[in-house]
């Protein structure tokens, strides 16, 4: 069942416990997240992937996760063994750089995102193994539905890919199936939406093209554009776009958002579209992620907060309730976010990954496999799920004592506070609380109670963030 860290299954009738993945020692490092898949880096360099890789249209398998296959996993599996340095995650494709500045692409080609020159032909839509598409001078990437965007270390903005919108920026709207230059220099940032595209100048502007039509460009029409216009002339420095919104960052630690608004994702209190750019939070946010109808931000103190939809457990509230204003999900010690069609991934400052939302794809990577009987919006879980760990944890033990209790001990990390959890069945599993507990010295924890047959024939043990 659930590998992360505290996560582990006791079936309490046997007395026998489920084991947990250990991912190496390595933390991890960046995250990024398509629309059902998920990649991360970690510490050494690594690039691991898990979800969705088949993509199946006119029998034609997608292979977004680089694996050789076009199947799915609900595990994190190891792709590249090192030196990747940025990686991004778009509808069907994924895009890496190394750390010689190559970048390198895999996934749907059919639209000429990948940039391979190919653009496809059938039977041939896609590459399941990651194919290089620039030699070097690559600094970032960014994935849309069908389109790609990266930089180069001399500011130059580059695109290739799908363009009926005019995401690409280049003046018209035809495919590119290799990458164009569209913008010269001084680009610092880029992200990429559904069918737009943002990006940034070294003095602090803002520019968008591609689909306007909830107001995503934020340039007060629902016009689409074929060439960047600027839309904030200065003091931006980080920005985000998925589906039909944009999200950014000024320096003063203000959040700010446009386009579509119908599940409460601008933050504003209402579920009202907007064309041009409103304020969402005044200050002391630091980090954004934009997901497909929900937005997710960290501020100063490491705290996450989420808005927007819901109805996958994607904003990890514990329920299935869309809200149109921030809450906040974790009190602290957050240090990067990022957000897919419907799931949610952080990283905490022990360098442990977390996740949240739908994971009928193995998107989450915690394992799970889920019955055709699951109902679909129980498809994933509500409450953040620790996915990546230290192997220095994760050792738990089971001792059914004389009176017909189980003692489950945990070794987790001193001062951390975990629950214990319990389900009459493992498919699904319908997991409610029980108890809390706090590890002791040396990240010792006990749990003690009764198993009861009627009720309870699954304990779990879970870390709260």
């Amino acid at each position: 069942m659930k590998p992360p860290q505290a996560v582990k299954t006791a079936c309490l009738l046997c007395a026998a416990l489920l084991q947990a993945v250990n991912i190496g020692a390595q933390s991890v490092t960046k995250i990024a997240a398509g629309d059902d898949h998920s990649l991360f880096l970690k510490s050494d360099g690594s690039l691991w992937a898990m979800g969705y890789n088949d993509g199946q249209t006119m029998g034609v398998g997608s292979g977004q996760l680089g694996d050789g296959t076009y199947n799915n996993t609900n595990r994190p599996e190891l792709i590249v063994s090192g030196n990747v340095t940025a990686v991004a995650g778009g509808f069907f494709h994924s895009l890496f750089v190394k750390s010689d500045g190559s970048l390198w692409a895999m996934g749907w080609e059919m639209d000429g995102q990948l940039g391979d020159g190919t653009m496809g032909s059938f039977p041939y839509y896609s590459t399941n193994r990651p194919v290089q598409i620039v030699a070097s001078n690559v600094t970032a990437v960014a994935g849309g539905f069908y389109h790609s965007l990266f930089l180069k270390n001399d500011g130059s903005l580059w695109a290739m890919g799908g363009n009926e919108f005019g995401q690409l920026g280049d003046g018209t709207y035809n495919q590119a199936n290799q990458p164009e230059q569209i913008v010269a220099s001084n680009v610092t940032a880029i992200a990429a939406g559904q069918d737009h595209s943002l990006f940034l100048k070294s003095d602090g502007s803002l520019w968008a093209m591609g689909g306007n039509s909830e107001g995503e460009l934020g340039d007060g029409t629902y016009n689409n554009t074929n060439q960047p216009e600027e839309i904030v002339a200065s003091n931006v420095v980080a920005i985000a776009a998925e589906n039909l919104h944009s999200l950014f960052l000024k320096n003063d630690g203000s959040l700010w958002a446009m386009g579509d608004n119908v599940s409460g994702q601008l933050g504003d209190g209402s579920t009202n579209n907007t064309d041009q750019p409103e304020q969402i939070v005044a200050s002391n946010v630091i980090a954004i992620a934009a997901g497909g109808y929900h937005s997710v931000l960290l501020e100063s103190g490491g705290s996450l907060w989420t808005m927007g939809d819901n109805v996958l457990g994607e904003l990890g509230d514990g329920t299935y309730n869309n809200t149109n204003r921030p809450e906040k999900i974790v009190a602290g010690g957050v240090t990067a976010v990022a957000a897919g069609g419907s799931h949610t991934l952080f990283v905490k400052n022990d360098g442990s990954m977390w996740a949240m939302g739908a994971n009928g794809e193995g998107q989450l990577g915690d394992g799970v496999h889920y019955s055709i009987f699951t109902p679909f919006d129980r498809w994933g879980t509500n409450r953040p799920e620790q996915i990546v760990v230290n192997p220095a944890y994760n050792q738990i033990s089971s001792q059914l004592l004389r009176d017909g209790a189980m003692q489950l001990s945990f070794v987790g990390i001193a001062g951390t506070n975990y629950a214990l959890d319990y389900s009459f069945s493992l498919s699904p599993a319908n997991w409610l609380p029980l108890l809390t507990n706090t590890a002791g010295v040396g990240g010792v924890l006990v749990f003690t109670n009764t198993p009861d047959a009627t009720a309870n024939n699954f304990w779990r043990i879970r870390s709260l963030p």
